[in-house]
């Protein structure tokens, strides 16, 4: 539908603050009390707390960041370079909403179908791991042993 979040979002508040103001314009003219809208508040402490931990969390990745800019560690460089390449062609293949709906589905489902099928699972993830280290075995011996080692820190 091709309909964005922020889109969304706006619309529904307009159609709730429009409804809202017809209806109590509309209470004084039959005579009946306004609606009873609550005061809704944050609480400062959840909100420092949530603040703080998004705060470290942020700080975690900029470090993480700085760590892979310095370019020691090879394999965390691809690793981080492909999930943001992964990201990108996620994002231009379907708006937020929808990526935020199927993150949404498979965190809820995934862990339900591990439950049940967690034998199946952690066999298949063996057999993956041993594979994966073959090739990566056969990569650092045709590309990674031939790059140049910096010995200065």
């Amino acid at each position: 539908m091709e309909y964005h979040l922020l889109t969304l979002v706006g619309h529904c508040l307009i159609l709730s603050l429009a409804t809202l103001f017809l209806y109590s314009n509309v209470c004084i003219f039959i005579h009946k009390s306004p609606p009873n809208i609550p005061e809704v508040k944050i609480p400062e402490d959840m909100t420092v707390n949530i603040a703080l931990s998004l705060r470290h969390e942020i700080n975690r990745g900029f470090f993480t960041l700085r760590e892979i800019g310095h370019g020691r560690d090879l394999k965390k460089f691809l690793i981080v370079t492909g999930g943001l390449w992964l990201l990108s062609v996620l994002g231009s293949c379907c708006n937020f909403l929808t990526l935020s709906y199927i993150v949404f589905v498979v965190l809820y489902t995934v862990p339900v179908l591990y439950e049940k099928y967690d034998d199946k699972v952690d066999a298949f993830g063996e057999k993956a791991m041993i594979e994966l280290k073959k090739y990566y075995a056969i990569f650092e011996e045709k590309v990674l042993s031939k790059i140049p080692k910096n010995k200065k820190h």
